[in-house]
């Protein structure tokens, strides 16, 4: 059996390490608020252009048909926006016919095993103190729904395009594979009609305390870290696919490197309805990172970060960044929605909710050696039937009837599982 990737293992006296961590950034920086005030006046003109977007075109998110975005005709225009706002919607990822089949397809998955007699509720506290409702998620991996979407050649052809917006040959090594993915098994959320949610504060995932501690994210943040902000590229994948979570018990993590998180609309999904807001700047990260170095922040926090949680966005401590969170499009069922990995983001809340809010929840991870060690993993999972290696071990599907089985496989699954695909 194929080991999981260990995570480092959380120091007993962290905050000691904030506290040293923190002295020897502020003296390898120098003026941090010189520093930190230009990183807002970027963030800030970002912010107001996005804002102009919306008032113009009704939506700060670029959006490309996926018809156009296989056949290559992606222009160098909407490539530069994507790289600027670090979102994007692709429409028609699936037909809509095909999704809202998909849809039901997973209803019929969830009935037909009785979900609802057996669920326990959440399986961990990921989200920490952030603000949020009863999760509208289910730790469901393997329906044939969610596999096939991960191993279609639609989901691979946006899985190429967007790892390829990515410098990944650099300080002379190749970090990835651009044009094979591994597949990610993550969960789905179903939301239905008339729901009240509180939604889920803006946050980032993968590394909230690491981004600080461990020397592998100093590195890739080493432009900020040194002061040259103005040579920061949140498109450099070097020494991403290097760095690693702490390993705190029973908690959802990430394993791999994901150049892009990403979800595809299982229904209709209208504006105003509890929907996912990004604040579009990848540079925002270094807002993030500076922030905690500044001297109104007690010595040793670092804004809200806590061991084994999403890196939290608040009002207190990041105001600049909650002003810009700005809404997806209306979408149909088929779109799929993709946001760059540093990107902070939220889900609003809502009240009544019209119509459904269903989603299965696909990334872009390129192959790479952290990826293909957590791939095999997955590939003993699906095998058993049991839960991914990041999320809590519940184990819902071991015995469920009609489950994707390794042998349901095509090539671009058998290659995401860093299998043999002749085989």
């Amino acid at each position: 059996m194929h080991k999981t990737p260990i995570a480092t293992k959380l120091p007993e006296d962290y905050k000691q390490q904030i506290i040293d961590v923190k002295q020897k950034l502020r003296s390898q920086i120098g003026d941090v608020q010189g520093l930190f005030d230009q990183v807002c006046s970027k963030i800030e003109s970002e912010i107001a252009a996005a804002r102009e977007e919306e008032r113009a075109q009704g939506s700060a998110w670029p959006e490309i048909e996926w018809s156009d975005l296989a056949a290559g005709k992606g222009s160098g225009a909407l490539i530069a926006q994507v790289k600027r706002r670090g979102c994007l919607v692709v429409r028609g990822t699936f037909g809509r016919d095909a999704a809202l089949a998909m849809d039901e397809s997973m209803l019929s998955y969830l009935d037909n095993n009785h979900f609802d007699d057996v669920y326990r509720g959440p399986g961990d506290n990921f989200f920490g103190s952030l603000e949020a409702s009863r999760p509208e998620i289910y730790p469901i991996y393997w329906s044939k729904a969610q596999m096939e979407a991960r191993q279609s050649q639609e989901i691979g052809a946006v899985q190429s395009f967007l790892n390829r917006l990515w410098k990944f040959n650099s300080e002379g090594k190749v970090w990835f594979n651009p044009d094979i993915s591994v597949i990610y098994p993550d969960r789905l959320r179903r939301r239905l009609p008339g729901t009240t949610s509180k939604g889920l504060g803006a946050h980032t995932d993968s590394g909230a305390l690491e981004r600080w501690l461990l020397p592998a994210y100093q590195n890739v943040f080493r432009n900020i870290f040194n002061n040259r902000f103005d040579e920061y590229d949140p498109w450099d994948a070097a020494f991403r696919p290097d760095v690693n979570e702490y390993d705190v018990a029973d908690t959802t993590k990430c394993s791999v490197f994901r150049t892009f998180q990403g979800w595809t609309a299982l229904s209709d999904i209208q504006s105003g309805q509890g929907v996912l807001h990004v604040v579009p700047v990848p540079e925002a990260m270094a807002y993030m990172l500076l922030r905690p170095l500044l001297d109104d922040v007690p010595e040793d926090e670092l804004c809200g970060v806590a061991p084994g949680r999403v890196l939290p966005v608040s009002e207190k401590w990041h105001p600049h960044l909650i002003n810009g969170l700005c809404s997806i499009p209306q979408l149909q069922a088929g779109d799929s929605v993709w946001w760059h990995c540093d990107v902070i983001h939220s889900v609003a809340p809502v009240e009544n909710q019209q119509g459904w809010g269903n989603v299965m929840y696909i990334p872009a991870a390129p192959m790479c050696d952290k990826n293909l060690a957590y791939a095999h993993s997955v590939h003993d999972a699906l095998k058993q039937g049991t839960s991914p290696a990041d999320f809590p071990p519940e184990h819902y599907e071991m015995n469920w009837k009609d489950r994707f089985r390794d042998t349901d496989l095509n090539k671009n699954g058998l290659q995401g599982l860093g299998q043999d695909a002749a085989k």
